[in-house]
């Protein structure tokens, strides 16, 4: 009787199962994994952090914020190519292996990023160039989308049961990491050239660089280790992929992955992508300081990350996404308030790091609670397709409906809409099992 036939009780028979990862197999998994990761998220992010520079490249004309609303609505129709990334890649990383999925991800977004570097404005090629911008964003959408799942199920099969959680975690760390290399290039252009330059052509040197990242990454992915998990259901004869399998046979997973993945990951971007914007234009600093805030506070998140999968590994992955989503329901909306007013870099530093210390509850846990949900025949799929659906539907809209508050006068609005999602979610891990009990990765 194969996993695929029993959903949660399943075993695959021993007599399947590949010998166990060694350390080594283990070090360069986590090394070449997380890489990759980095460099997505770099890529990813690079976009948001230099959107003001760029925006009237390509949406020339009107005040500065409608033309930062315009491109940040490209950054918004990224996100939502990524449950279509999710769906094909988690797809492919079921039948070809996560090792070719995660190899195939990265040079979508090689690509992205080498076109978004060599494209000319508006004054040069008309409407055409924010047409080849939006498709752009759709090929790095494409990326990340595939990317996620197929990272956060290789990591999550590669760390091993003891330490799961800790080693999983580092899926966002990377991520942090990417966005802090994002955020440092930033302050450092900020403080070595002058803003005209960084409008005129400096915007443009990030996305080179993320795309000869990528280049890299690609060589070191077609040397790693594939997972035994995807090998063992290989071996059993698994059912391979397919898309209703998640609805048909794990419904209740799959809400629960999009409804806990829609505080998440709205909160994520609320308190990373959108904080330089909101600490300019709305607490007053000016843009190194909010910068240089943002990335230590970033700082915060990436050494709590670990921490907190640690913590799950010994008190189950409820109790960390309790932390999250509950703190983050309640303080949310005060911290906010208190940031906006605030002149003291110090204290909006500290404040800051209270929110994104709170979400690293969730994001240390986000891949390995989805991953052990699922059997390996499906686990890709079903770790991407609802956490992509849901992170383009509340982590992709995060930004433009912070501004839509902005312009309407109203913008710790956005900030009720943050702490009422984190609640939701904060519901709905009641709904989880006990992953000490019931997970679906079967290999030591």
């Amino acid at each position: 009787m194969t996993a695929t036939e029993t959903g949660a009780d399943a075993q695959v028979p021993a007599a399947v199962l590949a010998p166990g990862v060694t350390a080594g197999q283990r070090f360069k998994a986590i090394l070449g994994g997380s890489a990759g990761n980095l460099v997505e998220w770099y890529d990813w992010f690079v976009y948001s952090a230099f959107a003001v520079y760029f925006s009237n490249h390509f949406f020339p004309g009107g005040d500065e914020l409608a033309g930062l609303l315009k491109t940040m609505a490209v950054f918004a129709v990224g996100f939502f190519a990524r449950p279509l990334g999710a769906w094909l890649m988690g797809l492919y990383a079921d039948r070809a292996g996560r090792k070719t999925a995660l190899t195939a991800a990265v040079s979508l977004m090689c690509g992205g990023s080498l076109i978004i570097a060599i494209l000319p404005g508006y004054e040069t090629i008309g409407v055409a160039a924010p047409i080849l911008l939006v498709l752009a964003r759709i090929l790095q959408g494409l990326s990340v989308g595939g990317e996620y799942g197929a990272s956060a199920t290789y990591l999550s099969e590669m760390a091993g049961k003891r330490r799961r959680g800790f080693w999983s975690s580092f899926q966002f760390v990377t991520m942090v990491m990417g966005q802090l290399i994002a955020l440092g290039l930033l302050a450092l252009m900020q403080t070595t050239m002058d803003k005209a330059d960084l409008e005129s052509w400096g915007w443009r040197i990030p996305f080179f660089i993320g795309a000869a990242m990528a280049v890299v990454v690609f060589w070191i992915r077609g040397r790693m280790d594939e997972s035994h998990s995807y090998e063992n259901a290989q071996a059993a004869g698994e059912e391979r992929a397919r898309t209703m399998m998640l609805f048909t046979r794990y419904p209740r997973q799959t809400l629960i992955i999009f409804l806990f993945t829609a505080g998440g990951s709205l909160a994520f971007y609320a308190f990373t992508t959108y904080m330089p914007k909101f600490l300019t234009g709305t607490a007053g600093f000016a843009a190194p300081t909010a910068t240089a805030i943002t990335a230590g506070a970033l700082v915060v998140y990436l050494l709590a990350l670990p921490f907190f999968g640690w913590i799950s590994d010994h008190m189950g992955r409820k109790a960390t996404l309790w932390i999250a989503f509950g703190g983050g329901a309640v303080l949310s909306y005060p911290l906010m308030i208190t940031l906006a007013g605030q002149d003291s870099p110090w204290i909006a530093f500290a404040l800051v790091s209270v929110m994104v210390f709170l979400m690293s509850g969730y994001n240390a846990v986000s891949a390995v609670v989805k991953a052990e949900l699922f059997p390996a025949n499906v686990r890709a799929l079903g770790v991407a397709l609802p956490y992509g659906l849901a992170a383009a539907a509340f982590g992709g809209t995060a930004e433009p409906i912070a501004l839509a508050f902005k312009q309407a006068g109203a913008e710790m609005g956005f900030f009720v809409y943050v702490s009422a999602l984190m609640a939701l979610s904060f519901v709905v891990v009641f709904f989880l099992p006990d992953n000490r009990k019931h997970s679906l990765i079967l290999e030591d």
